[in-house]
């Protein structure tokens, strides 16, 4: 098999149920999901150690969650097979957020990305997440999505700022706050 195929130099380019403009708004909503998972890639590999194994697993399992939110996003019609990501995958989210968040000292300031190279290449993913839920909104108002993939993209970024801490914690790293920062966050 060819890598290449030339069927989009013209532009345009296939998605499951045929075929549109590369710059169209399901096209940059998965292309930024996937360009999210190269980052995720990135961070696993640097996630050494033993005691960081849970966070590994947990990165490799959002890698192949991540791949269906772009399939879910490269569907052009909800009949053409079931929906990927489910409503479980955004609690199992939650789950592993309140795990983690117990672990880091209470906040008080907000956080710059920083800290230990694991940590800085998570709040990377924690932004381009936010990227790739914002061209999950776009599309979204243009045409049918899996709604749930826009609330497992929300609490994604969420588990990402909060392991970026957890990597900073355990590899003894301090936060690094935003020194002009009140203090603007409770107690848990």
């Amino acid at each position: 098999m060819k890598i290449y195929t030339r069927t989009g130099d013209a532009g345009e380019t296939g998605v499951i149920g045929g075929r549109v403009s590369k710059d169209d708004a399901r096209v940059e909503a998965y292309g930024t999901v996937d360009e999210l998972n190269s980052f995720v890639g990135q961070a696993l590999s640097l996630a050494a150690g033993d005691n960081l194994t849970d966070l590994r697993q947990d990165l490799e399992q959002i890698m192949h969650e991540l791949f269906d939110c772009g399939s879910d996003l490269a569907l052009l019609r909800r009949e053409m097979r079931p929906w990927k990501v489910e409503a479980e995958m955004t609690e199992r989210l939650e789950q592993w957020i309140d795990r983690y968040d117990a672990e880091t000292p209470d906040l008080e300031r907000f956080v710059l990305p920083g800290g230990g190279q694991l940590a800085s290449v998570l709040h990377v993913c924690r932004t381009v997440c936010r990227r790739a839920e914002r061209r999950v909104v776009t599309l979204a108002r243009e045409q049918e999505i899996n709604e749930e993939v826009r609330r497992y993209i929300n609490r994604l970024s969420d588990f990402f700022f909060t392991v970026a801490r957890v990597a900073n914690f355990r590899q003894g790293y301090p936060d690094v706050e935003y020194l002009r920062s009140a203090k603007v966050f409770r107690r848990k």
